[in-house]
């Protein structure tokens, strides 16, 4: 299964309407009516903001809206494109400016379909999907002797968003492939002799 890893966008103009296209990373519900709720905000002065979404390791939660369009010709084409990627983890929405010709039922089901499949393919072309790996945050503090030991070994892991913060000690976070985290954490305690616990969040 592959997952989103940035934004991209993709604009369609169809007998004068303007689409833009918008792929956001989506993990969750709350995170996809936040960025809706964004989406609509921001273009207030569209005609249309209509969204579909992708959720879960099997595609567990679904949803859409047509937006005041005509039901069943923005949002469930959208979904259609999106279920049928193979991905999750991925919100899509879709913003009209109406420019003054009706393209009727079948029309609009066409161009909200075909916004969908051009954003996600240029998603593809720009390598904007990985395939998912189950990932464990991480959190510890290490005194700076230790610290620049502990950063020669990290090459070893596969490790993700790493950040280090320097203070009196330096707090490094991230997140670790879920299978290397036991190993991960055992050496950080062994090179400290058993005086740093390294905290999954």
């Amino acid at each position: 299964m592959k997952i989103l890893t940035k934004e991209i966008s993709n604009e369609l103009n169809i007998k004068n309407s303007k689409f833009l296209a918008e792929l956001f990373v989506c993990e969750n519900q709350e995170d996809a009516k936040e960025i809706i709720k964004l989406q609509k905000a921001k273009y207030q002065d569209a005609s249309h903001v209509c969204h579909a979404f992708v959720i879960g390791l099997k595609k567990e939660f679904l949803g859409m809206s047509d937006a005041g369009e005509p039901s069943g010709t923005a949002g469930r084409p959208m979904l259609d494109v999106l279920k049928g990627s193979g991905c999750t983890n991925f919100l899509l929405t879709v913003t009209r400016w109406f420019g003054g010709t009706l393209l009727g039922t079948g029309g609009l089901v066409k161009a909200y379909g075909d916004s969908a499949k051009c954003v996600l393919e240029k998603a593809i072309s720009q390598n904007c999907f990985e395939e998912y790996i189950e990932k464990t945050p991480f959190n510890f503090l290490c005194d700076y002797a230790l610290y620049e030991i502990i950063k020669s070994k990290l090459k070893n892991f596969s490790l993700y968003d790493l950040n280090e913060e320097f203070s009196d000690k330096v707090l490094l976070t991230g997140k670790i492939v879920k299978s290397q985290f036991d190993d991960f954490s055992l050496l950080i305690k062994n090179l400290s002799a058993g005086g740093i616990v390294v905290n999954s969040q």
